[in-house]
């Protein structure tokens, strides 16, 4: 194989994991969390924006108000999960890049208009939203990503300041039983690669 990461791993990460609908009652710890956060926030996006901004929905008040946000197909699994994050991307995250992208002074100011801001954070906050599965993958645990969700609903009850947009809702936990559907087909390399 080509692949310098261990089989096993590749595994965890990829060929075996799926997107999880039931969960255990198991709960899924601050420094599970933390651990993942810590692996993941190494994972590249363009000028080191880091645009990503994780809302963990533990208390039952909250998961009544992040439920009544969610189609339907979604709202039972969501209610019955250990752990649910809302992953969304900051609209002001031009205001960090003085502390991540140090070596470019004034860097933000080319973020002054909104749109093209709003735009480049959702492109790469959608990149972590991938680094994220990977990073619950990579703690044992299974997620569950949903976009079926009333968004403008979503982002009024969690980011009511407007600050932010949310990308997706993931749900996370020890997989139950009978916790996936059955895999569908990938696409084969030549159908997706061209060379030129």
């Amino acid at each position: 194989m080509s692949l310098v990461l261990d089989p096993a791993a590749q595994d965890l990460l990829f060929r075996e994991a799926r997107t999880a609908n039931a969960f255990t009652d198991e709960p899924v710890s601050d420094e599970q969390i933390q651990a993942i956060y810590d692996l993941v926030k190494y994972a590249p996006t363009a000028l080191n924006s880091q645009p990503l901004r994780v809302v963990l929905v533990r208390t039952p008040e909250a998961r009544q108000r992040l439920v009544g946000t969610l189609a339907e197909g979604n709202k039972a699994k969501t209610a019955a999960a250990p752990l649910t994050a809302i992953l969304a991307a900051a609209h002001d995250f031009h205001e960090k890049l003085d502390k991540t992208f140090p070596h470019a002074p004034g860097l933000k100011d080319r973020f002054a208009e909104e749109e093209a801001r709003i735009q480049t954070g959702r492109f790469n906050g959608a990149l972590q939203v991938g680094y994220f599965i990977l990073g619950v993958r990579a703690a044992g645990l299974a997620a569950g990503p949903m976009g079926g969700f009333d968004a403008d609903l979503l982002n009024k009850e969690f980011f009511g300041d407007g600050q932010a947009s949310v990308l997706a809702v993931v749900n996370i936990g020890k997989p139950a039983d009978n916790a996936w559907f059955d895999r569908n087909p990938r696409l084969d390399f030549d159908e997706v690669v061209t060379t030129v």
